[in-house]
């Protein structure tokens, strides 16, 4: 395929089926396979171990929990739990009862999760010891609770209109609210098109993903569609050391292993075994570096192949066995997918020519809409696209090179965070009089998130990120507090965030 300009489009993919329902979809194939092992929670002492058939029951199990607990078809179930396979099974069981879960990271703390209490107003919430969650007059239900659903009969699967709401994920939105990314039943099915366009994904394949139960990029790549496929998904048990996880690879004969970049780091520190089942890797959630792509190919002998998604519409551009990306890009957009670079007119720029990356906005792994923020959601869609706010370019075979951000949005470990959201939870630390945030570098492949403050004498540091703290998950506090004398402006007032990077690099 040869472009004209810079839009690329290879044919639809074959639309949902209806009626459909996501969690049926994702476990059909297991239900042909019940004995065969879905999910291993590795660690070096061993394996705690759910065949299809166990994991099954105790999905429907769980969907007739919550049918019986009084929550309808339609209800949002706000879901705060840990690092365990309680979250996968209470998600699917929510979507299998028809009910939306809002899967959350367990790292937000109380006055986030208010917020969200406040937007969303769900009919229940399903919470794990000690992880954060304010006082509520809603029901909050605990282990004792849903660990017991996975013993009851199972319930139907709730089949509807595959468009209708399914679950619901928060993102950090650059106006600094974060936003509610409401997706459908179709969502999943859309994903097929990563399988073969990035994953290479395989009914015998046992994939190992490096990241925690309640990240959704684990959610999506290293559960759901293994499980759609009928492979195997390996997680790490909660805790697990990175020195370890080249030998978790070895010892339970990973054929995939998928991270974010930021591990692929980690694991490179320290000594390497041969892994002779790897077949290859994934990255996603920021850029890898070509450098670090090199370190893990000499020491692995293994490609690693990365894609750029995001929370509105997963990963869909990307590269893939057998469809390797050119070196210093993205990759193509899967098969199935329509992707353009569009200029400022709404139109498809000519071929290397930077602009704002887009995508059909008929794509069914696109999101429904941005819940309760409609003006938010119209500014994201142009006539047939929807606007990522990314810029890049596109060369005349579709390889297509990552040019920034249109805004000032943050990457934290895979995470992309706004500084807005960052300074209005801030706003009124002891002794600050203003204070601003941005991303640095502050080596190869490592990016922190740094906060710049003006005070009439320095503060100390340990206070402030202990202020922080209480106010923000973890992966959007500011990992360094630095005095400056005055934030930098243009001359209409307006903050100059280069500027905060160029001061880090000029100190």
């Amino acid at each position: 395929m040869t472009l004209d300009a810079s839009l690329f489009d290879e044919g639809r993919y074959a639309p949902c089926p209806a009626p459909f329902n996501l969690a049926a979809h994702v476990l059909a194939a297991g239900e042909t396979t019940p004995d065969k092992i879905a999910l291993s929670v590795v660690k070096p002492s061993g394996a705690q171990r759910w065949s299809y058939g166990r994991l099954i029951a105790a999905v429907r199990g769980t969907a007739t929990g919550l049918l019986q607990a009084g929550l309808e078809p339609g209800d949002i179930l706000l879901m705060r739990l840990g690092n365990t396979v309680d979250f996968p099974i209470a998600y699917l069981g929510a979507i299998a009862a028809g009910v939306v879960p809002v899967p959350t990271s367990s790292q937000l703390t109380a006055p986030e999760v208010t917020k969200i209490i406040d937007h969303l107003a769900p009919k229940a919430i399903l919470r794990a010891e000690n992880v954060p969650c304010p006082e509520t007059d809603l029901p909050v239900l605990g282990p004792e609770t849903y660990e017991a659903w996975h013993d009851l009969p199972p319930a139907d699967y709730q089949m509807g209109d595959p468009d209708r709401l399914a679950y619901i994920i928060y993102t950090s939105g650059t106006s600094g609210t974060p936003r509610a990314v409401g997706h459908a039943h179709r969502a999943i099915w859309a994903r097929q098109m990563m399988m073969d366009g990035w994953y290479g994904l395989r009914t015998e394949d046992r994939l190992l993903h490096a990241g925690a139960f309640n990240w959704t990029y684990t959610l999506g790549t290293g559960l759901m569609d293994p499980w759609t496929k009928g492979a195997t998904a390996l997680i790490p048990a909660a805790g697990t050391d990175p020195a370890q996880l080249a030998l978790l690879m070895k010892r339970f004969e990973a054929t995939i292993f998928a991270a974010a970049p930021g591990v692929f780091r980690q694991v490179l520190k320290f000594p390497v075994p041969e892994m002779p089942a790897l077949r290859h890797t994934l990255a996603a959630g920021e850029k890898l570096s070509e450098a670090l792509r090199d370190r893990w190919r000499e020491a692995t002998g293994t490609e690693i192949y990365e894609a750029y998604g995001m929370s509105e519409c997963s990963t869909f551009i990307s590269s893939a066995p057998g469809r390797p990306a050119l070196p210093g890009t993205l990759g193509r957009p899967q098969v199935g997918r329509r992707v353009a670079i569009l200029g400022d007119d709404g139109a498809p720029v000519p071929l290397d020519n930077e602009g704002t990356i887009a995508i059909d906005r008929n794509d069914p792994g696109l999101m429904l809409r941005y819940v309760g923020a409609p003006e938010a959601t119209a500014e994201k869609f142009s006539g047939d696209w929807y606007l990522t706010g990314d810029r890049g370019a596109m060369d005349g075979d579709g390889h297509i090179t990552y040019l920034g951000r249109d805004d000032d949005m943050m990457n934290a470990g895979g995470y992309r965070v706004s500084p807005l959201e960052v300074e209005a939870a801030l706003a009124g630390l002891p002794g600050v009089i203003e204070l601003a945030v941005t991303d640095i570098a502050v080596k190869e492949d490592v990016r922190i998130v740094a906060a710049f403050y003006t005070a009439e004498a320095e503060l100390d540091e340990e206070v402030l990120k202990s202020a922080a703290s209480e106010r923000l998950a973890r992966y959007k506090c500011p990992r360094t507090f630095v005095r400056i004398d005055a934030l930098p402006r243009n001359p209409n007032g307006k903050l100059q965030r280069k500027a905060l990077k160029d001061h880090v690099l000029n100190g």
